[in-house]
């Protein structure tokens, strides 16, 4: 991809290669955080310097709990996870003095309600969501300070599919394997490795940064896609072993999401890709944004919860900053591919507040 990954606690750091058939063994294997030697699954109130912080009233369509992903056990076939729009995510965090990798709820398509326990900091990234504070209308990408009591809910979404809930602290879910992210799959991380539902409640962390405005917040919320979005890829590993006239359609076709994506993979509806007869490749490591060709020529797109690795061949890296563009799609909403280089990469990162 388009940025140095090397760093481990670089919340675009692509992960380690691993067996997703092991995930259930290997999962047996860690009953205990090796960073926070927590059991997953045992007493969730036990986080050191929590304190009291929201409930929920109604929880959406899909709400987690994530961060920045859990780094470091791919070679065991876990998967990352964290945040699909990693932008929005640390967009919220800076805006209330949190640091990147603490954790916020992920809101998806519909939004939740809830009232705060609490006087708190919070802070909403990402798609538009029409949002009130009791009877008042409030503005995303904005500091919000919330009274014990109060009520936050979000109401019409206007663009984007995935906003992005902060508070001060970060939400002090138990920690798995390092990290607060919910893999829905393995029941894994967040709040009991589940979505939110009614009547769940969530503690804070000790609130220590000092919140600060973010510039970058207006001009990101005009690049929300409304029904689709142009994404930029560059040259894969596996894109020699297909012909470039096929490969052009890549670039030349609208291809849709089609209903049963999620946060695991896209899978897209439009012009086939066809691959060479008889190919047979190792399977390898699977990053973020991959374009993986399937044996009918269909397309799929690797997403947070991506399995750590497959045999399908990868044609194309979708560039870091449109990842996160990725992740503010929603099934049925349409996708065109555009080439660039490995400098326009680099430089679209500042885009979106990651360079």
């Amino acid at each position: 991809m388009a940025v140095d990954r090397s760093d481990p606690r670089s919340p675009l750091r692509h992960g380690a290669f691993g067996s997703v058939s092991a995930l259930g063994r290997r999962r047996r294997a860690f009953r205990s955080d090796r960073r926070g030697g927590v059991r997953p699954g045992g007493d969730r109130a036990f986080v050191t310097g929590a304190q009291p912080g929201l409930v929920i009233e109604d929880a959406g369509l899909l709400t987690t709990v994530q961060d920045t992903g859990r780094w470091g056990y791919q070679h065991y076939g876990v998967s990352v996870s964290g945040a699909m729009d990693m932008a929005a995510h640390c967009r919220a965090n800076r805006l209330i003095g949190n640091p990147p990798e603490a954790a916020t709820l992920e809101i998806t398509l519909v939004g939740p309600a809830l009232r705060f326990e609490t006087a708190m900091r919070v802070a909403v990234a990402g798609a538009a969501f029409e949002l009130t504070l009791d009877a008042s209308e409030v503005s995303a990408d904005t500091v919000l300070h919330a009274h014990p009591g109060q009520r936050l809910a979000f109401g019409r979404r206007t663009a984007g599919a995935r906003a992005y809930l902060a508070a001060a602290g970060g939400f002090s879910v138990v920690p798995v394997l390092g990290s607060r992210s919910t893999h829905l799959r393995s029941g894994m991380g967040g709040l009991e490795g589940r979505a939110l539902r009614a009547g769940d409640r969530l503690t804070v962390g000790p609130a220590l940064g000092v919140p600060r405005r973010e510039p970058a917040a207006a001009r990101w919320r005009r690049r929300l896609p409304l029904g689709g979005a142009r994404v930029r890829v560059l040259p894969g590993p596996h894109a020699g072993l297909f012909e470039p006239v096929v490969l052009r359609r890549l670039e030349t076709a609208r291809y849709t999401i089609r209903p049963e994506s999620d946060r695991m993979g896209y899978r897209l509806d439009g012009q086939p890709i066809p691959g060479p007869d008889g190919l047979s490749l190792l399977s390898l490591g699977l990053p973020v944004g991959a374009l993986q060709i399937l044996p009918s020529g269909g397309v799929v797109v690797a997403m947070a919860d991506r399995q750590t690795a497959g045999g399908y061949p990868r044609v194309a890296p979708v560039a870091t900053a449109d990842i996160c563009l990725l992740g503010q799609l929603a099934p049925g909403d349409w996708i065109e591919f555009e080439r660039c280089d490995q400098r326009t990469a680099r430089e679209a990162l500042a885009e979106v507040g990651l360079a």
